[in-house]
């Protein structure tokens, strides 16, 4: 017979406090000692530092956002035109990845991951606030950024044939963002 599916509480790692998870989330602070906290696909609950930042409105809860620098390089063919140059200057630095961790339709998380790569926000230490449910985790950051730069490589005015994307990216950091 087999055993029934067992549901075990997420317990806060610093102070053993029950935390708030519904199934769909993957990060969390602990509503008592505020540590944050986040699934790891391998070791299970694991530590996190949230950064909240100072722009948050009160009584509003704040965006979770998957903050990481990378560098992109590109191998594109075109049927016709060449943004090539124009792609080398934009990706020649670092770039700033803003990644949304809430629930977005597809097309608005490309819209507003891709608008913060070109400008990307000021990221100045506030209090904590309360913010929407993470539920990208982790895991997922790699392949978000790659789709999002992808999209902003798409978006140019030549007539893209062929994308190779290699992207080297940082250890991603939990912002809170207005």
């Amino acid at each position: 017979m087999a055993r029934p599916i067992e549901l075990i509480p997420l317990l806060c790692l610093n102070c053993a406090t029950r935390l708030p998870a519904n199934p769909d989330e993957a990060a969390w602070v602990c509503p008592q000692c505020g540590e944050g906290q986040r699934l790891d696909e391998r070791e299970g609950l694991a530590r996190l530092e949230v950064h909240y930042s100072s722009g948050i409105p009160l009584n509003q809860p704040g965006k979770p956002y998957w903050v990481v620098d990378g560098q992109a390089r590109f191998q594109r063919k075109t049927y016709s035109g060449s943004q090539s140059a124009e792609a080398e200057k934009f990706w020649g630095d670092s770039r700033r990845f803003f990644i949304p961790a809430y629930t977005l339709p597809l097309e608005t998380l490309l819209k507003v991951g891709s608008a913060f790569v070109s400008h990307p926000p000021t990221l100045e230490a506030g209090p904590p606030a309360p913010f929407e449910a993470v539920t990208l985790s982790l895991e997922d950051v790699t392949a978000i950024a790659q789709f999002i730069a992808m999209a902003i490589e798409a978006d140019r005015p030549d007539k893209l044939k062929e994308l190779q994307v290699n992207l080297q990216l940082g250890d991603p950091v939990l912002w809170i963002l207005p």
